[in-house]
């Protein structure tokens, strides 16, 4: 997946695609400091441990952990779209429709390296069947049912979407 944004990065700066080519490049330097970030815990990690210098080269060499594989990178890619919604949001509620566009166009970009999301009908059937095999039966279970239904929906839908329907079905089993 960081070739295909490599590449897809290459043919935005043939083509003077400047939002593609700006939106890839933040993401790709956010792929790079997770990168970053994670050998940097690996080093801690096997300091704390007392490795001498040798072992930890051995250890990093035998794994490095600043390899990331295509599902680190959606990881990486699911944060910088969520960045970007919070941002729409924001600009917003502060009426500034300009950035709002800029924001949007980059979460489309974004969102063409990651799967599908899911639609509000079926995280609602996926919600509405953990539910039932937990047995909540109203607002105070949503530590309950959270868990399994992000379970289910990883990857493919937003967590403030999911938390909205659960808190939805928990409050409609409570009136009912």
């Amino acid at each position: 997946m960081k070739t295909r944004l490599e590449e897809d990065l290459k043919a935005a700066m043939r083509s003077g695609d400047t939002t593609r080519r700006d939106t890839l490049r933040f993401a790709l330097a956010a792929i790079q400091r997770e990168a970053v970030d994670r050998r940097q815990a690996a080093v801690d990690t096997l300091i704390a441990a007392g490795k001498s210098e040798g072992e930890r080269g051995t250890a990093l060499a035998e794994k490095d952990p600043s390899v990331l594989d295509d599902a680190a990178v959606q990881d990486v890619l699911q944060k910088q779209a969520k960045m970007r919604r919070d941002s729409i949001e924001a600009f917003r509620k502060g009426g500034r429709n300009e950035l709002v566009a800029k924001e949007e166009k980059e979460l489309e970009i974004i969102r063409g390296y990651l799967p599908t999301q899911m639609g509000e009908s079926e995280i609602r059937a996926i919600v509405t069947r953990v539910v039932a095999e937990t047995g909540a039966t109203g607002p105070r279970d949503m530590g309950k049912v959270m868990p399994k239904v992000l379970a289910e929906t990883k990857d493919k839908a937003d967590g403030k979407q999911v938390a909205a329907i659960v808190q939805s079905v928990l409050r409609e089993k409570t009136t009912s």
